[in-house]
């Protein structure tokens, strides 16, 4: 297995659960705009969290996973987290199944 089919199996893994694809879903909806355009977008968790029926420490949690599959970048500014999308594997991801569709 070689060090691609790892790293996309980890992503798979993080966005196998419920709570965490919803968070990346939010994520990747609140940046679709950017993205298209090859530019991130910054979310404050903070505005996330009215979305998601789940307690701050359990979302925190999920965005570790998140980050740690390499799927989003975190930034601290004080108090609040910031989250974005990484739109590299967000190509990698549609390069992938537009593959597996042809």
């Amino acid at each position: 297995m070689d060090r691609d089919t790892k790293r996309l199996a980890r992503v798979f893994k993080a966005l196998s659960h419920p709570n965490r694809l919803q968070l990346f879903l939010n994520l990747l909806d609140e940046s679709k705009l950017d993205l298209a355009r090859g530019r991130t977008h910054d979310c404050f968790l903070v505005k996330l969290l009215g979305d998601l029926d789940i307690g701050a420490p359990t979302v925190s949690h999920h965005v570790k996973e998140l980050a740690d599959a390499g799927l989003i970048d975190t930034e601290r500014d004080g108090k609040q987290l910031i989250c974005s999308v990484r739109p590299e594997v967000i190509r990698e991801l549609r390069e992938l199944f537009a593959a597996a569709g042809k």
